[in-house]
């Protein structure tokens, strides 16, 4: 069954999954990000899920439900994701608007954890288009969209602040 389902998986599906990879594969090394990537990276993986949401439930009556869950999982994880202390070895060049940080398994594992989620979810409502209909099964998955986006946001929010204190100390020298 397996090779059933991959054979019938569009070819666009894998070419997002080697992206992802490589993006989040990218960032097992150590490295340096432009402020605008550190802002553009979670924004494009929030819309991803949010993306996987719409697609999966918009247009059932469990949609709304599973907005809801995908809120309150999102607001939970960024508010407790944002309070976790960055690595002490995490830089922020003021002048060259640069962070410069460790490597890191968590963002590859966000990236696959989202893929995987809108991969399964939709195998399963492609065998199973009923479940699309079922409130607990749709704001269970958009709770799971939610922990993502929220972790997402939350680590980046981390690096915003790091930036402002940066920006507002330079500003004030």
């Amino acid at each position: 069954m397996l090779i059933e389902i991959l054979t019938h998986t569009p070819t666009w599906v894998f070419v997002v999954f080697g992206l992802l990879a490589w993006l989040g594969g990218k960032q097992l090394a150590a490295g340096s990000a432009h402020l605008n990537r550190v802002i553009a990276m979670p924004l494009a993986m929030v819309g991803f899920a949010v993306y996987g949401l719409a697609t999966a439930f918009g247009q059932s009556p469990a949609g709304l439900s599973a907005l809801a869950g995908w809120a309150a999982a999102a607001a939970v994880a960024l508010a407790v994701v944002s309070r976790i202390p960055l690595n002490p070895a995490v830089r922020y060049d003021t002048a060259a608007r640069r962070f410069f940080q460790p490597g890191s398994a968590v963002p590859l594992a966000l990236m696959m954890g989202i893929f995987f989620t809108k991969y399964v979810v939709g195998v399963t409502l492609a065998f199973h288009p009923e479940y699309a209909h079922q409130t607990g099964f749709a704001v269970g998955i958009s709770a799971l969209y939610g922990l993502f986006s929220g972790i997402f946001a939350g680590r980046a929010l981390r690096l915003w602040k790091l930036a402002f204190r940066g920006h507002a100390a330079t500003a004030a020298a």
